[in-house]
């Protein structure tokens, strides 16, 4: 009897099973980074946000009343969309405390956070940023 060329059952279900795995593997490095970009790109936001309103108080020595008045003055040049929610609505503002001195002034925003639900990589809840 010749012995026929080919492969067998086995070697076939045995490479279909490596496959999966490393394609598994695949799928779950490209989650993350994609997850891992997204939260850069808050990080950066939030950064230039805070920049932005720390810089409008040196030169004006009040807040920003809407986040909107930091593109009407050209500390920014628009509002950066939140990368978690992909809006521009959904930035949650910190308003400062009133002035002692004058409480009838308008208090401004002090700080800026996102407004996404869930937590970082990190652990750390997107609120808390």
């Amino acid at each position: 009897m010749k012995r026929q060329h080919g492969f067998t059952l086995i070697e076939l279900m045995i490479v279909m099973v490596i496959i999966t795995i490393l394609a598994g593997i695949g799928l779950a490095v490209y989650g993350n980074s994609v997850q891992s970009a997204k939260e850069a790109t808050l990080r950066t936001n939030l950064h230039g946000m805070r920049e932005a309103i720390d810089q409008y108080y040196a030169d004006k020595n009040h807040y920003p009343p809407t986040l909107d008045s930091l593109v009407e003055s050209k500390y920014i040049r628009e509002v950066p969309l939140d990368p978690m929610t992909n809006s521009k609505d959904t930035w949650q503002m910190t308003m400062a405390d009133p002035e002692p001195g004058n409480p009838s002034a308008e208090p401004g925003i002090y700080n800026v956070k996102s407004g996404a639900e869930g937590t970082g990589l990190d652990g750390t809840p997107y609120s808390e940023w």
